[in-house]
């Protein structure tokens, strides 16, 4: 008998040791709402700064744009996936406290060694970029790589629903260091983070969508990718022109589409991958549009062919 009491004692012990453990390893929704408030204090705290520090002030709500739009990823990955780890809720709350105490003025601005501008020529293919990137292991996708990416759905921000999954096939092998990490014809998984609907009172209809999975070789890995251009499927020929630059999302988004040949006319483009219809209309991506895809975090295939 006090061999089965002492068993029991050990045993409960156990369980109350794990459940703290477990508790502090798993993203709540709770966590979530958290970043969504921490959000808004950095909006505020953006907001007091003076009238003579507006490039500071800019600069910070860029980044804030950004990270709003990562926590609605990680929202949409805890309802759908069930999990969210500790490392990626740490680093957009880390991420989101920066941009707070730079906005208070508790920390130095970080090093502005930006990075320089492409050049406003026709870019080069996505493979060709990819290498001269590729900084990591023979079978990594580094962060920034860009791929095309063409639609097997359409979409419409009149009739989408945020969670809503679609679909889009890669065009070209994407290389690296002479191995084809993401052959053509690869599947990526795509997902609807924010919608917004056209109304008589929100003239302009927006849309955020972003890319959670890609399949190679018959196996799935989950990946962040953000949406930077969209192009007509008719109107690729070789190069893919550039139809749309990167820009804060909030008030105008993006550049206006449509001074390249094969551009996609009606939409604005945004940095965190928010797409706004113009002249009052739905965002209408057609059925075989295609997307150019920027990769957000590194991507690891396993035994590419």
């Amino acid at each position: 008998m006090t061999f089965m009491i002492r068993t029991a004692l050990v045993a409960a012990l156990a369980l109350s040791l794990v459940g703290p453990v477990a508790a502090q390893q798993s993203v709540t929704q709770a966590d979530i709402q958290r970043l969504e408030d921490s959000v808004s204090q950095a909006q505020r705290e953006i907001s007091r700064l003076p009238a003579n520090d507006s490039t500071r002030a800019s600069r910070l709500r860029d980044e804030l744009d950004d990270l709003r739009d990562e926590v609605i990823y990680l929202r949409v990955k805890l309802r759908k996936e069930r999990t969210v780890t500790r490392a990626e809720y740490a680093d957009v709350r880390d991420s989101i406290e920066d941009v707070r105490s730079r906005a208070r003025g508790d920390a130095p601005p970080r090093s502005s060694s930006a990075q320089p501008a492409p050049p406003a020529s026709t870019p080069a293919p996505a493979s060709t970029r990819s290498q001269s990137q590729n900084t990591g292991s023979s079978n990594e996708v580094p962060s920034g790589t860009e791929l095309d990416v063409r639609l097997q759905n359409s979409l419409n921000s009149g009739t989408a629903q945020v969670e809503d999954r679609f679909e889009g096939t890669t065009l070209v092998d994407l290389n690296v260091n002479g191995r084809a990490l993401i052959p053509a014809g690869s599947v990526m998984r795509g997902v609807v983070t924010s919608v917004e609907p056209g109304t008589r009172t929100n003239r302009t209809a927006k849309m955020t969508v972003s890319f959670d999975q890609v399949t190679v070789n018959g196996r799935a890995y989950p990946m962040r990718a953000t949406v930077t251009e969209a192009i007509k499927g008719d109107g690729i020929k070789g190069e893919l022109p550039r139809a749309g630059a990167g820009a804060a999302v909030g008030g105008i988004i993006g550049a206006v589409l449509g001074g390249a040949k094969g551009a996609l006319l009606g939409v604005l483009i945004g940095g965190g991958g928010t797409i706004a219809a113009t002249e009052g209309k739905e965002v209408e991506l057609p059925q075989g549009t295609v997307l150019r895809v920027r990769v957000d975090a590194p991507l690891t295939i396993q035994n590419p062919r």
